[in-house]
């Protein structure tokens, strides 16, 4: 069952699918559970084998889920987790990564991310990163939530180069990254990771979506997610609780945007004319 999905390259060469499954709110009720192993399994079957998840998601509860659904498929599974700001001290690094790999029942996180910038000093995140590199607990780390500032001062640490991807919020509706960060990571070759493609759901529901959709017999939301996935290097990282749900982001894979369908978004949505602090949500 399993499909070709179209990868993009992170710095140090392995490839990894531009489109993932992101976790959030997850595992927040136990009604809801089973549904979404399902989920995450399914989109496992068709090849999207990027997970997403972080210490941070139902405290602990989504890593929990997600180990559900790749027990027995770890190997075939590229694992993104996150430390919060307030664990990202040495120690309190290597501690985050133990718990996250006790509820993850797995013995390495294939990328682990600071989820946004803190009061730590960066240098100290990086070497902890490093020393879990060494000691085989992640293979590869990154940033969330870094603006342009952050992400230079970032470039001139000791092992800063070693970044993988900077995963932000990034939609039609919250191009602001364009300005200023996206040109500068692309002309690195660091990924962009973007959560929320599709802004929580609401541009399911945006009508200026509508006619580039009927033009492909899709809908808003595979248009949103085919938009993101469009620009080389970044990454969409959609949350999907059902089986249907998977289906339908996996489908955006095959929507080839036009250049009349690009120049409609861009009308719809405008590009930033002038520098915005970087959005969180």
């Amino acid at each position: 069952m399993e499909s070709s999905v179209r990868t993009t390259t992170l710095p140090c060469g392995e490839a990894i699918p531009v489109l993932g499954q992101g976790t959030w709110k997850m595992g927040e009720d136990s009604r809801r559970r089973a549904d979404e192993v399902r989920a995450l399994k399914l989109g496992l079957d068709l090849g999207v084998t990027l997970i997403d998840t972080a210490e941070m998601y139902a405290d602990g509860g989504a890593e929990v889920v997600v180990a559900e659904a790749i027990a027995g498929r770890r190997d075939e599974t590229f694992l993104v987790s996150k430390v919060l700001p307030s664990n990202a001290s040495r120690a309190g690094v290597r501690r985050a990564c133990e718990n996250s790999l006790k509820r993850l029942r797995t013995d390495r996180i294939d990328l682990y991310l600071l989820h946004w910038p803190g009061s730590v000093p960066l240098t100290e995140t990086v070497e902890a990163f490093e020393a879990l590199k060494q000691a085989g607990k992640i293979r590869h780390w990154g940033v969330s939530n870094f603006d342009t500032d952050e992400m230079q001062e970032l470039a001139l640490l000791s092992d800063g180069d070693k970044v993988q991807t900077n995963q932000v919020l990034y939609n039609l509706v919250r191009r602001g990254p364009e300005f200023d960060l996206t040109p500068w990571m692309r002309k690195r070759g660091i990924p962009l990771m973007a959560y929320s493609p599709v802004e929580q759901g609401a541009l399911a529901r945006n009508a200026r979506l509508d006619a580039v959709a009927a033009r492909h017999g899709a809908t808003a939301a595979q248009i949103a997610l085919a938009w993101v996935m469009l620009h080389d290097g970044d990454i969409a990282i959609p949350k999907a609780g059902s089986q249907e749900h998977v289906r339908q982001n996996f489908a955006a894979l095959d929507i080839k945007l036009t250049p009349q369908d690009v120049a409609d978004l861009d009308r719809g949505f405008p590009q930033p004319t002038r520098k915005r602090g970087l959005e969180m949500i």
